[in-house]
């Protein structure tokens, strides 16, 4: 079974009488719907002001009730047991999002909510150079070009050739450290995010719910501590951020995101996947005022179309 069969059989049918147009024009609105939502996860972060890893155990237990109760609502426990290597795929790769999470949110206040999800997007880069590397699968000479062409608009996007980097250390508490240690975790964060995807890619009978349910789970269990330890939110504003980190953006986002991957090809998924990014670039700017400069806002653009050429599928694959 592949991806795009492993997402729709995942799922129930969404009205199966409904027209082709119509289900992929609802598809398309789910994703961008989805991607919005996403996009705003840097605000939520940035408000809560908690440590990363208590704001990681919270996310992934809000999240994992909110996605038990669309379980019980739908009636799709049975997707949750898993026995054997899909146990433990399920749980590596929840340990990996913790890391993944950690990472991101750790790095939003060092940086930009703009800069980290920007940088945080590189990740098919590593699944590509991953799978060439460990997997032995075949990589074309237009996706190696595509993939040297976002590392290019990476190192643009961080802002370390035309001081943009240097500006927002300066004027940051952390100095230059503080900044360069952001880009490093959003870094290690798309490296974890990209072992999740090659792990996920061996055990495709597991559906995207089961898997992000199972990665709550495991998160909010490995992280039960921090909260104890590191501090409990002292306000009430910060539970109301906390809990819309984890009931929006973890329960109804995924299950909007899943409900239209299943309606839409790869190829079109692909492509509004940058929904997230582009919401997070403008709500940087519209909420916190902080904008990208015209150097960043070209590497956005060379990884944008870099990693839509490396995630289009070839015209054999589109039409198989």
């Amino acid at each position: 079974m592949n991806l795009k069969a492993g997402i729709a059989a995942s799922l129930s049918p969404a009205e199966p009488s409904q027209p082709p147009v119509q289900r992929e024009r609802d598809g398309q609105w789910l994703l961008i719907a989805g991607g919005v939502l996403l996009g705003t996860i840097g605000v939520f972060v940035e408000e809560a002001g908690q440590h990363p890893l208590v704001t990681v155990w919270f996310r992934c237990a809000f999240g994992a009730l909110a996605l038990l109760a669309w379980c019980l609502a739908t009636g799709r426990g049975r997707e949750l047991l898993l026995s054997g290597r899909a146990r433990w795929v399920a749980c590596a790769t929840g340990v990996l999002m913790v890391f993944n999470w950690a990472l991101f949110f750790a790095a939003i206040p060092r940086t930009s909510i703009a800069v980290a999800t920007v940088i945080f997007h590189i990740q098919p880069i590593w699944v590509i150079v991953f799978g060439a590397l460990f997997l032995r699968e075949a990589v074309s000479p237009t996706q190696w070009l595509a993939t040297l062409a976002a590392l290019g608009g990476l190192v643009l996007t961080t802002g370390l050739l035309d001081g943009t980097a240097a500006a927002a250390a300066a004027s940051s508490s952390g100095g230059g450290g503080g900044y360069m240690a952001g880009v490093l975790m959003c870094l290690g964060g798309s490296l974890c995010y990209a072992g999740v995807t090659l792990l996920a890619n061996t055990q495709k009978a597991i559906s995207p719910f089961a898997m992000a349910l199972w990665q709550c789970l495991v998160g909010a269990v490995a992280l039960v501590w921090a909260p104890f330890v590191l501090g409990w939110p002292q306000q009430g504003a910060a539970w109301a951020w906390l809990l819309g980190l984890g009931v929006v953006h973890t329960g109804l986002a995924y299950v909007v995101l899943f409900a239209g991957m299943a309606r839409l090809a790869l190829g079109r998924i692909a492509v509004l996947q940058f929904v997230y990014s582009l919401t997070a670039v403008l709500v940087d700017w519209a909420v916190y005022g902080r904008t990208l400069s015209p150097v960043q806002l070209a590497g956005v653009g060379l990884m944008a179309g870099a990693l839509w050429t490396i995630r289009r599928p070839s015209r054999a694959v589109a039409r198989a």
